[in-house]
This record gives C-alpha cells, sequence and structure tokens, in this order.
C-alpha cells in the first residue's frame, strides 16, 4: 500500500478550494505565466484583501507558490501541478481539471 504524503491535501479538499470561480480565476492566470498579486487583482477586479485571502488558500492547498520580487510577491503554479495542456488543463495528481 503506497505511503501518503504527509500535508497533501484529499482529492476532495483540493476540489474544495477550486469550486471557487474566483480562485479558478486566478489559476488560469497562473497557468499563462506567474503573475505579480497587482496584475491578478487587476484583471479581476476585486478588493485586495478578498485576492489575498484567495491567494492564501490556493497557497494553503499548496497550489501555488509564492515569490518575494522586490516589494512585490509573484505568484505561480505549485512544482506539483503540471500544467498538461498549457492553458488549458492541469493535473492536481488526483485527477485532471480542464478549461474552457
Amino acid at each position: 500500500m503506497p505511503k501518503k504524503i504527509a500535508n497533501k491535501p484529499s482529492c476532495a479538499t483540493l476540489l474544495k478550494v477550486l469550486a471557487d470561480e474566483t480562485r479558478l480565476a486566478v489559476l488560469q492566470q497562473l497557468m499563462k505565466q506567474p503573475k505579480h498579486v497587482a496584475e491578478i487583482n487587476a484583471s479581476l477586479g476585486i478588493e485586495q484583501t478578498l485576492l489575498s485571502h484567495h491567494l492564501k488558500t490556493l497557497r494553503d492547498a499548496g497550489l501555488v507558490v509564492a515569490e518575494r520580487d522586490g516589494k512585490a510577491v509573484l505568484y505561480s503554479l505549485a512544482p506539483e501541478v503540471e500544467d498538461v495542456r498549457p492553458g488549458k488543463a492541469i493535473n492536481l495528481g488526483c485527477c485532471l481539471v480542464s478549461f474552457k
């Protein structure tokens, strides 16, 4: 029986995280290329505090990673999230998520 990786979210948890349209929109943007918080915020047009909440949820689920870039923060897909069809689908390890 394969060992479960500690702290790796279950498929159900990942799908719950992605059940939010804003988080899906953020993920779709990051599938194209890494982006700074200000770029994501400008394209989505939501409150910065709400965006921060969604980014934290995505980080906690291991779907995105944040990197300091001077005074800004650059977000990208986590290395564990495989962009199997660039801009169209990602492999979460437990399932494939496709975007129209």
